[in-house]
């Protein structure tokens, strides 16, 4: 007898719903449900995906769904209302004469890996390394269109940040960095970087993943204002 699958109109063919440790918060459990797309997802239906509050990662879109927890919380800025800050400038004018930034197909090879498992050591975000293979079904497969933002110092590869491209949605996916050069904050760079690309291209909005209050490494995004957050299926309006 064939096996039947669960599918979601929008996001694709349920594949798999499993519970494992929260990467983000001690003693919490997360399930994200991983979706396959039953083909290309142009830009029209990214759009759609990301107001659901949905996530990439490889060829698959997920969403969170943790019964006894709601901590995640999509985020994303409105290009139009978004207006840098004070130390936002101080960082386009420290990085504006020394990094050089490309914007191409992403890229999997042995340099981005290394840069990658060495970044994610040093800044404390795990001690589990990725290899060649790894790195390419985590950020280089995807089924939308991806970019990938290279941050060079004197031609030397220091960071790397992969995005997904909707109609009107730019989301980010990932960002690391060269830790040797945590002085020119590039992973703020980035984000101001983006949004300078969403202005060029006339692109809505800009999404930055989850907002999560209580996880160090997730809730600096609250610092872009005014952005809005999904809370309980309605995007809300936080102007500080």
């Amino acid at each position: 007898m064939p096996q039947e699958f669960e599918i979601d109109p929008l996001l694709g063919i349920k594949i798999a719903e499993y519970e494992e440790a929260c990467p983000y918060l001690e003693d919490h459990n997360s399930i994200l449900p991983l979706y396959l797309p039953m083909g290309p997802v142009d830009g029209p239906t990214f759009d759609q995906a990301l107001e659901r509050g949905a996530r990439r990662t490889g060829p698959y879109l997920y969403v969170t769904n943790c019964p006894s927890c709601q901590a995640c919380e999509s985020i994303r800025l409105e290009i139009a209302k978004f207006s840098s800050r004070r130390r936002h400038k101080r960082v386009i004018k420290k990085c504006s004469d020394r990094v050089t930034v490309e914007i191409g197909t992403p890229i999997a090879d042995q340099q981005r890996v290394d840069l990658y498992n060495r970044h994610k050591v040093q800044r404390d975000l795990g001690s589990s390394l990725v290899d060649l293979e790894e790195y390419e079904g985590f950020l280089v497969s995807s089924c939308c269109q991806t970019l990938e933002f290279r941050y060079l110092v004197e031609g030397k590869l220091i960071g790397i940040a992969i995005a997904d491209l909707g109609k009107e949605s730019l989301s980010a996916v990932y960002c690391y960095f060269d830790p040797d050069y945590s002085d020119l904050n590039i992973g703020t760079y980035s984000v101001l970087k983006h949004i300078e690309y969403c202005r060029n291209y006339d692109i809505r909005f800009l999404y930055l993943g989850f907002y999560i209050a209580d996880c160090s490494h997730m809730n600096y995004k609250a610092n872009y204002l005014p952005h809005q957050r999904l809370i309980d299926g309605q995007w809300i309006t936080f102007e500080r």
